[in-house]
């Protein structure tokens, strides 16, 4: 069902989209049910769009771009700036910033990262998360965490490195059907010329020596070449700039590349966790 209070939350493109796709509808003497046969949506639907209760999926912008766009492409615009208003507030920053850069360092320590989830992992993980969400505003995040998986396949190429902690492989969520799903995109995902997939051994820390010992990370090298980092402790997000800190970022995170194993064993792990080890 749709949120009322999205009504109080939705984001300034999702009140444009709505106030121009009623707009555009009673130009054309259509009711919300002509309008929605015409899109292939309910009418129950259209009218969640119009009065914000639900903002307007990928799927509709799509579908009313064709229909009542007339070549203006009004809501084919909006497509990525609805998208980021879905995300939590602390996210969306980062958001455009990830779906811009041409390369991207990943350090993740307790779930497979975002970038990597399947549809069915993303949706046990955001599903039993706290505090609880309603099941609408779940399917609203699992979509716009799909929507990012654009990068891989972006022109210009996105160059990713992701370094995975071994207990994350291990960590069960959604089911054993669902991590063997997940194991097999990463597994395809690891075999993409422009990713490398690495993981950090549970016994990298026997010498001692644990260079991952503070957390994830993400440093991303934006097509003007500056280097930034980002952190996403607790639902709180900081974005790090200075050039020195920076750089303290990228010299641990080369360390724990060095400590993780090698890409072949580690894709070799991740197959025999899928059970397709040959």
């Amino acid at each position: 069902m749709a949120r009322a209070e999205n009504k109080e939350t939705a984001g300034p493109t999702a009140q444009m989209v709505a106030n121009v796709a009623r707009k555009l509808r009673v130009r054309k003497g259509w009711t919300q049910e002509q309008l929605g046969k015409q899109i292939g949506f309910s009418a129950a639907a259209v009218s969640a769009m119009e009065t914000l209760a639900q903002p307007a999926s990928d799927d509709m912008l799509v579908e009313l771009e064709r229909v009542l766009g007339d070549g203006l492409e009004i809501f084919e615009d909006a497509r990525v700036p609805v998208r980021l208003e879905k995300y939590p507030v602390q996210f969306q920053d980062y958001a455009l910033l990830e779906q811009t850069a041409v390369v991207l360092r990943l350090y993740s320590t307790l779930v497979i990262h975002g970038l990597f989830q399947t549809e069915e992992y993303a949706r046990a993980l955001i599903g039993g998360g706290y505090p609880p969400l309603p099941e609408q505003r779940v399917e609203e995040l699992v979509e716009a965490r799909m929507a990012r998986r654009a990068l891989f396949d972006r022109t210009p190429v996105a160059l990713i490195e992701v370094v995975l902690e071994e207990s994350v492989l291990r960590r069960v969520i959604g089911g054993a059907n669902v991590m063997r799903g997940q194991m097999r995109h990463l597994a395809e995902c690891a075999r993409r010329r422009n990713v490398t997939l690495q993981v950090l051994p549970m016994e990298c820390g026997l010498s001692g020596e644990h260079a991952g010992d503070r957390g994830g990370m993400t440093l991303a090298e934006t097509p003007d070449h500056d280097h930034l980092v980002y952190l996403e402790p607790q639902d709180e997000s900081l974005l790090i700039t200075d050039p020195a800190k920076v750089s303290t970022y990228a010299q641990r995170y080369a360390k724990i590349r060095a400590q993780a194993l090698d890409p072949r064993t580690s894709l070799g792990l991740i197959e025999e966790l899928a059970g397709e080890q040959r």
